[in-house]
């Protein structure tokens, strides 16, 4: 039973590590299978270091930055350090829950990020156990040489990461066409300061097209809130909204006020533009959207 049952820990690794050979895009620049419309390894860490370089009300520490597309699976991974030491180890895989979590809990027309998930997956709260519904895979966080964590060619891309984390730095991806294409993740300094730092970077990234959220902030739909008050007998306090996230410094929260605001649906397109016609790609074949562009006059 023993040597049945290592023959088949074995397969399932040999499958596991052929996957991933499969997924990996082949160069820092070049986007990994299946994650076609997302940041390859070389964008993001363009932008998460871009991000990480302006005042976010935290502690200035390195930031670890994972993209995972619609079906959760890990595109790219970086890092902005020196060195894979140079940031929190476990902060790798926090980056990776919270892309998760950003990417499974939008939808088309309603982004959560993961810091308007903190009061409801509190004891008592409408969400309680959230966490624990959908668990990281530790085959998938813990496989392959540490070397590559964080390089283009990081073990966990290609693989389903799964995890829940409700805390800041998760938001949802939104491409031009108003697509939801996945979620970005960012930690490794005060949740507040991630937040900031994964707002500026998804900015850079020009995937923050988003429809529509629960803050409260029509420029901001996603943005982490702030309206938790003390309550007696309550720990926690009360949030107004239910949405709400603690204040980590008020440096943090002015400066998630100022975020730069989500961008328009379509507006770089042409004068005349009708929305009922800009759907993806997928939704109309490519003679078909000839047609109705030339009924538009745009071709």
């Amino acid at each position: 039973m023993s040597k049945i049952k290592s023959l088949s820990m074995a397969f399932a690794m040999a499958a596991s590590l052929s996957a991933f050979a499969q997924a990996t895009p082949g160069t820092p620049t070049a986007v990994a299978p299946g994650c076609q419309g997302l940041p390859s390894h070389q964008q993001l860490l363009a932008a998460l270091s871009a991000a990480r370089a302006q005042q976010n009300g935290g502690f200035n520490l390195d930031m670890w930055g994972v993209v995972v597309n619609r079906d959760g699976i890990v595109c790219a991974v970086a890092f902005t350090g020196a060195n894979r030491g140079s940031q929190w180890p476990g902060s790798r895989n926090i980056a990776a829950q919270k892309a998760n979590t950003a990417n499974a809990f939008s939808l088309p027309q309603l982004a959560l990020s993961t810091a308007q998930l903190y009061t409801a997956t509190q004891p008592g709260g409408s969400l309680f156990g959230l966490q624990a519904s959908n668990p990281v895979d530790p085959a998938v966080a813990y496989r392959g040489e540490p070397a590559a964590y964080g390089q283009w060619n990081d073990p966990m891309i290609g693989g389903r990461i799964g995890g829940v984390n409700v805390f800041g730095g998760g938001l949802g991806l939104y491409n031009a066409q108003h697509v939801l294409v996945g979620g970005l993740g960012v930690s490794g300094d005060s949740s507040c300061a991630d937040h900031n730092i994964s707002w500026r970077t998804r900015h850079t990234l020009n995937l923050d097209f988003v429809p529509g959220g629960v803050s409260g902030d029509t420029q901001r739909p996603d943005n982490i809130v702030y309206d938790i008050t003390n309550a007696q007998g309550l720990q926690i306090g009360t949030s107004a909204s239910g949405w709400g996230h603690p204040v980590c410094s008020a440096a943090a929260t002015t400066i998630a006020g100022e975020l730069p605001a989500v961008q328009e649906q379509f507006a770089s397109r042409p004068t005349g533009w009708r929305v009922r016609w800009a759907a993806p790609a997928w939704v109309f074949g490519r003679s078909e959207r000839r047609v109705r562009r030339r009924r538009l006059g745009l071709i």
